[in-house]
């Protein structure tokens, strides 16, 4: 497998666990970040997920990993973010930062060298590829709400 397969394969990964968010939140690629054997590939969520609906994301995000096969591996202390490995060796992360703002990161094992194009599937929402990271802006009915999910 070479770089620009693995960047292919992170895509598949966070592809599928967006996917699975429902109600549907809007998202952007981040740019990549290719080293010398591995690729980042991340996704910055738009939509903003209010405090009384993190534990809710974040528990939809770990199901949904462990469901495919992932490896839990650690959280933050404060509990905003949780680390993951694929059946496959690459590393996942979802954490919630500032103003409620979800983000994704994918980190590829080693792999061949080679060149990484950014990634094909389309964002969903506004596209900021190529713009500075800004804080969500999106609001979403259930995401959103002030009151803990299940109310």
């Amino acid at each position: 497998m070479n770089m620009q397969q693995a960047a292919d394969r992170a895509d598949e990964i966070l592809d599928d666990v967006l996917g699975a968010i429902q109600p549907p939140v809007e998202w952007t690629h981040r740019p990549t970040m290719a080293g010398n054997c591995s690729t980042d590939r991340s996704r910055t969520v738009m939509t903003i997920i209010s405090e009384q609906r993190r534990g809710a994301f974040l528990g939809l995000v770990d199901r949904h990993w462990k469901s495919k096969g992932f490896t839990f591996r650690a959280t933050s202390k404060d509990k905003q973010a949780a680390y993951y490995v694929s059946p496959d060796g690459f590393q996942a992360s979802v954490l919630i930062g500032w103003k409620g703002q979800a983000h994704f990161e994918v980190t590829t094992p080693c792999v061949e060298k080679s060149d990484v194009k950014p990634p094909t599937s389309p964002p969903h929402g506004r596209d900021y590829y190529n713009e500075p990271p800004t804080a969500p802006n999106v609001t979403s009915d259930f995401w959103s709400a002030t009151t803990p999910a299940g109310n």
